[in-house]
């Protein structure tokens, strides 16, 4: 079931917007980024947040599916929180770890995604409680892709959390089941969110400058 807005976190720049003058950021990032987002702590503490969401929801072993490259980062952080929890029962939640590279592909014949699992890999699913982990939703339109072909393996169950959605008019409307923040339109750096493989080393997500976007273009 989609996570209602009221439910996570609105970011807006008006709300939102640290001088970089107020949180340690490596000496090489210093002109490429405009301002801070989401200061690291911030995100720490919403990840702790939806981890307990999570667990007091689940029922049974669950599969983590990380969605690589950019989920790894909100992958380890929220799979350590989750191990660290327990349900009223005083009961963890049993875990297993799958990592999945999605790439969407349109021709003339149809849309949808390839994954990097193997058939047999994916037909192991079947029957199983799938939390799929992703670091941004920008339109939606590739989430809902996988979603369609990981039916086609009949687990018992997918859930999805990301934890970011972007505000785009390009969305298709979809929401995770667990969102960490909703923010801006704009292109986001920082917290394993790369710009041509840099900026995965900085722990904060930031707004990219000018000069980054011309420093790191490729």
């Amino acid at each position: 079931m989609p996570m209602k807005p009221e439910e996570y976190i609105d970011v807006t720049p008006e709300k939102n917007h640290y001088s970089l003058e107020h949180f340690v950021i490596p000496k090489h990032y210093e002109q490429d980024v405009s301002s801070i987002l989401i200061p690291h702590g911030v995100i720490m503490d919403r990840i702790q947040k939806l981890a307990r969401l999570i667990v007091d929801d689940t029922t049974g072993p669950l599969v983590v599916c990380c969605i690589l490259k950019g989920g790894h980062q909100y992958f380890a952080d929220l799979v350590n929180q989750i191990k660290a929890l327990t349900k009223n029962n005083g009961m963890s939640v049993p875990l297993s770890l799958e990592f999945i590279r999605v790439k969407s592909y349109k021709n003339d014949q149809s849309e949808g995604v390839t994954i990097s699992m193997s058939e047999s890999e994916c037909r192991e699913l079947e029957g199983k409680n799938l939390l799929i982990v992703e670091d941004i939703i920008d339109t939606g339109k590739t989430m809902v892709k996988l979603l369609e072909r990981l039916q086609d393996y009949k687990p018992k169950s997918v859930r999805v959390t990301s934890l970011l959605v972007k505000k785009t008019e390009r969305s298709n409307g979809y929401i995770p089941d667990y969102v960490g923040f909703a923010i801006p339109d704009a292109f986001v750096v920082g917290y394993a969110l790369d710009y041509n493989e840099y900026f995965r080393d900085l722990d904060h997500i930031c707004v990219i400058s000018e000069h980054g976007k011309k420093a790191y273009a490729v």
